[in-house]
């Protein structure tokens, strides 16, 4: 009778041989996984940060447990296997560009850019990089992705935000008085989820990720309310697919940013947990 066969060692990452993660924008999503980082997740580690204000990213990264160079975006990649995006939608491509030149991996969280940028995506293919989208604040991805796979007749989603949040919107610009008047809701856009990424680039990137997870852009139609009752962020969605009719509701607790969900962060965290976990639940 044959000895059993010894199971293989568990290799498990030394901290030399950790993924460097850099993080380019310090709004309340990138401290929050710089801390995170920081303080240690298993498979990596935090190797630079980058920010408008480098003299305030530098006094952010010595209140780290382990401080790390604050540099220009452009020097970024450099040191890092993967860079998290977080900064404005403005200057998305000079960060993503040479991350996608050098074939690592990108983490986005302006996936509204992402749109105006979509030769990027046709380079990561070439150069074997990887853009990874967060569901950010939103929910359900995993259920669209999988009707995705038939065939969706249609996907709406209703937006409901606190007047806070929608300030400084381009949609919205010369209304600024007028919202802060309301009294009751207001219907602000419909349209589709291109239109609401133009218009909305710091507001409704949960639009574009529900976009790309399902029937793109341009078919993915949105409703944006202005409500000045509420305290949350509130997104309805409304899928009707061959393989399944669903609705979702998602109020997101608001970070000291109002435009900002406390669990964007959070599913980045969960994002780069499951990558390197040997149990990975969902699509």
């Amino acid at each position: 009778m044959s000895a059993p066969l010894a199971s293989p060692p568990t290799h498990r990452p030394t901290p030399a041989e950790s993924r460097r993660v850099g993080i380019v924008g310090l709004g309340p999503i990138g401290r929050t996984l710089a801390r995170e980082l920081s303080q240690g997740i298993p498979g990596y580690r935090l190797s630079a940060l980058s920010a408008k204000r480098l003299d305030r990213a530098r006094e952010f990264s010595r209140s780290l447990p382990t401080p790390v160079p604050v540099l220009d975006a452009d020097q970024i990649e450099a040191c890092s296997d993967l860079v998290i995006e977080c900064a404005p939608a403005a200057v998305f491509e000079s960060i993503a560009r040479p991350v996608i030149e050098a074939g690592k991996q990108l983490v986005v969280l302006s996936s509204g850019a992402l749109l105006d940028n979509w030769h990027l995506v046709d380079r990561a293919r070439q150069t074997g990089a990887v853009i990874s989208v967060p569901s950010g604040a939103l929910l359900g991805l995993d259920a669209v992705q999988a009707a995705a796979q038939g065939t969706i007749a249609e996907v709406t989603m209703t937006t409901r935000k606190p007047v806070s949040s929608l300030l400084g919107a381009p949609h919205l610009r010369g209304r600024e008085d007028e919202l802060r008047a309301l009294t009751e809701p207001l219907q602000l856009f419909a349209g589709s989820a291109r239109q609401a990424a133009v218009g909305f680039p710091a507001n409704l990137n949960v639009a574009v990720a529900l976009a790309l997870a399902g029937v793109g852009p341009d078919r993915t139609m949105l409703n944006v309310w202005a409500d000045p009752a509420l305290t949350r962020n509130t997104h309805h969605i409304a899928v009707r697919s061959d393989s399944a009719d669903f609705q979702m509701t998602i109020e997101n607790i608001p970070s000291e940013n109002p435009k900002t969900g406390r669990i964007t962060a959070l599913s980045v965290l969960a994002l780069l947990r499951k990558s390197t976990d040997a149990l990975r639940i969902g699509t």
